[in-house]
């Protein structure tokens, strides 16, 4: 084609058209003219250059985008979001163009070679701009598979564009300095010092992304806890040098990927993934409303469904193990008898295994737990059927709804600290 365009260019100012372009570019007449000749055809070039980028952009991205919409497979479509030809597209003109100056300046060396660097220099960097689009859609098509849901996928696309930069870079300034690239390759080795500060985040940051993907700590949707960031909420992005997190109030945390690593946080997936979410609260009970239980007490409460069968027994093998040791006497204080903390521990238990709410095949239990100047702790120790955060919440707000309620039907008192109104009733 270039000589083709040498030849048609030849027949204007030759009779006997020959092949040798030195013997056209060396006439008199030419050469007499030859800045003029130079602009003449620069400004040709420019001309069909331009037609040539917009029957590229216009003519060629048009049939493609056509065909990708019209295909059944994605692949085009992902190619077409993320731009990918139209980086591509970019390359054919800027190919023909290095035919174009071998003629426009083929009598001016110097500027030759200046504009074929110059024009090279755009190839390589548009060839690394389709490149990064590729592995742009390459990401988002790994991001589908559900093998590497969770994957930090972001991580390693943004690693690979970032090796795929350097190399395209030092091809740029080898292009540009006609240099070799390994002379800018050994000078990387004294500059090694300066990249590992620059790029210490960078580094660190692709460490912890492959330890976090190794041992699967972190996954885009994982619910996590990061105090020392003030993070609580879902993993939304992975990428090369953070994580960020969407708290529950909708603000966005950007966490370091290292952290993840070197701190320590509470990653809530294997919640997500049980049978339901644990319940641990307690209830503080005044210590010197704790009693042994008197026969009104334990009669009244036997009417109570879920205590009925347990009192009824309890009875029966109190009276026989006081029978047995020889402890009828009302004297004998180390006899067994019903106390009302027992006896609302019983019914906390009963009351929970009747709740369809809590999971019945996970640990559920109710203790007292170390008496502390806020009184007895009665806790609860269960998990909840639901994992979703408001239903949780109600759940346990009816729950500790009807213990408030009901604790005064076992002469207990909940422990309260005196507030200001019980200081002014004392000095009334």
């Amino acid at each position: 084609m270039k000589e083709l365009i040498l030849n048609w260019i030849k027949s204007f100012y030759l009779e006997d058209s020959k092949s040798s372009l030195e013997v056209l570019f060396q006439n008199d007449e030419f050469m007499s003219h030859k800045y003029f000749w130079m602009l003449g055809l620069l400004a040709a070039m420019a001309v069909v250059s331009i037609i040539i980028w917009w029957l590229t952009k216009e003519v060629l991205l048009g049939l493609i985008n056509a065909f990708a919409r019209k295909s059944k497979t994605k692949l085009d479509d992902i190619l077409v979001e993320n731009k990918f030809f139209n980086a591509i597209a970019h390359i054919i003109p800027l190919l023909l163009m290095d035919y174009f100056f071998s003629i426009v300046f083929f009598t001016f060396p110097d500027i030759l070679e200046f504009t074929h660097r110059i024009n090279d220099f755009l190839i390589v960097f548009a060839v690394l701009i389709g490149i990064r689009r590729l592995l742009n859609a390459v990401g988002d098509v790994l991001k589908e598979k559900p093998l590497l849901e969770g994957k930090p996928i972001g991580a390693y696309i943004q690693t690979a564009k970032l090796v795929v930069t350097i190399v395209f870079v030092i091809i740029m300034l080898s292009v540009i300095t006609n240099q070799s690239p390994t002379f800018f390759l050994t000078s990387l080795g004294a500059m090694t010092a300066i990249l590992l500060l620059v790029f210490k985040d960078t580094i660190l940051g692709f460490v912890g992304s492959i330890q976090l993907s190794a041992n699967d700590m972190v996954r885009v949707g994982d619910w996590v806890t990061m105090e020392r960031y003030g993070a609580d909420g879902d993993v939304i992005e992975i990428n090369l040098t953070t994580v960020k997190v969407q708290n529950f109030d909708k603000t966005i945390t950007t966490i370091p990927t290292y952290s993840f690593i070197s701190d320590s946080f509470k990653n809530w997936r294997g919640m997500a993934n049980s049978g339901g979410r644990r319940i641990k609260r307690s209830l503080n009970i005044k210590v010197d409303s704790i009693k042994f239980a008197p026969k009104e007490l334990t009669d009244r409460l036997s009417k109570v469904r879920l205590l009925s069968d347990f009192i009824e027994e309890q009875r029966k093998e109190i009276e026989k193990y006081n029978e047995e040791h020889g402890l009828k006497d009302e004297h004998q204080i180390h006899a067994r008898r019903e106390t009302n903390i027992g006896l609302f521990r019983r019914y906390i238990e009963y009351y929970l295994k009747n709740n369809d709410e809590l999971n019945q095949d996970m640990t559920l239990m109710v203790r007292q737990l170390q008496p502390t100047t806020e009184g007895l702790p009665i806790e609860i120790y269960c998990f909840s059927k639901t994992k979703v955060w408001a239903e949780y919440e109600v759940l346990i707000s009816d729950i500790f709804d009807h213990l408030f309620a009901v604790v005064k039907q076992f002469e207990l008192d909940v422990h309260q600290s005196p507030t200001g109104s019980d200081f002014v009733k004392l000095v009334k």
